[in-house]
């Protein structure tokens, strides 16, 4: 009977002491960790991972933590628009969409990229929100001389301008280089097919007139010439890069192309290679079809003018 008590005392240890079962433990505690536990700043990093659809239709929705944190203004300081596919999975309106976002930032937004849509109508509400933008991204937009040169006297604190496949006249140009004094970077990219189309240089002297302080500088399918070229050398004193990739009625020869060499850090040429660009060549045609899908020919902009759907009342109901 002792021996027994004895056996049963050693297995009963050995069992307490058995590596299996203290993994076990192990792993079963790391199982129960509860993610709501995190710091605030720690979800919200996370969170804002996710992008800025995908929080307005689903991150939000998961619990009433999240639905707080996703209502703090700094989590919308950065608006990133460039991805679509949830608004028209749900068949939503991506201009009340990016209303909202804005809305939430609460004049704190420093940084916005739109993609694929966008009106005049909409950069008047953006900019009726916050002067504090430092980063506008415009690609494949609906916006015209009018919208850009009336969003441009408003952002004074504007350095870094992207406006890539869409069109715009030196006179709108000018009007951001005399209004966004401290720009540093500007991508003005064409659509380009390959070729040369005619040359004009209004939009190099535009740059060249009134953009002094550019550091950065990408005009990817740009119509200039090398009178243009010569141009935002002697007016843009501070550049440092310089994208003139399928700018074909540029030719680099003897003295301007000593001079680009001298003065830019990084210079990439007419036929460099397009495989780091962002709208790479072989896919501006589907890039094209996207953009201007289902655009009514007289652009009837009364469309987005009522911002009727509330993403904050239909959600509140949920966790409030």
């Amino acid at each position: 009977m002792a021996a027994d008590c004895e056996f049963s005392s050693f297995s009963s240890q050995s069992e307490e002491s058995s590596p299996m079962k203290v993994q076990s433990e192990e792993s079963s505690s790391k199982e129960v960790r509860n993610w709501l536990e995190l710091p605030s700043e720690v979800t919200c990093l996370i969170l804002k991972k996710l992008g800025t659809i995908e929080i307005l239709i689903n991150a939000q929705r998961v619990c009433k933590l999240w639905w707080k944190l996703c209502k703090d203004p700094a989590m919308w300081r950065t608006i990133d628009l460039s991805d679509l596919k949830y608004c028209r999975d749900m068949d939503l309106d991506p201009e009340k969409v990016a209303r909202n976002a804005v809305d939430r930032s609460c004049g704190e937004l420093v940084d916005i990229s739109i993609e694929d849509f966008g009106t005049d109508i909409l950069m008047e509400y953006i900019t009726a929100r916050t002067s504090n933008l430092k980063r506008l991204r415009l690609v494949c937009c609906c916006i015209y001389d009018e919208g850009l040169s009336n969003a441009a006297k408003k952002l004074p604190l504007l350095e870094d301008l992207e406006i890539s496949l869409c069109s715009f006249t030196r006179e709108s140009l000018e009007v951001v280089g005399r209004c966004c004094p401290r720009l540093r970077t500007l991508k003005y990219n064409k659509w380009g097919d390959g070729r040369p189309r005619g040359e004009c240089d209004e939009e190099a002297l535009a740059i060249a007139e009134c953009m002094p302080e550019l550091r950065h500088l990408q005009l990817f399918g740009n119509k200039l010439t090398n009178d243009g070229l010569q141009a935002i050398l002697d007016g843009c004193p501070h550049l440092e890069y310089l994208d003139l990739r399928w700018c074909f009625n540029i030719t680099l020869p003897g003295d301007l192309g000593r001079r680009c060499a001298e003065r830019l850090k990084t210079l990439r040429r007419p036929n460099d290679p397009t495989h780091d660009y962002e709208f790479h060549a072989e896919n501006l045609d589907r890039l094209a079809n996207e953009c201007f899908h289902n655009v009514p020919s007289d652009i009837d902009r009364s469309f987005f003018d009522d911002y009727e759907f509330d993403y904050d009342d239909f959600f509140s109901e949920l966790y409030e």
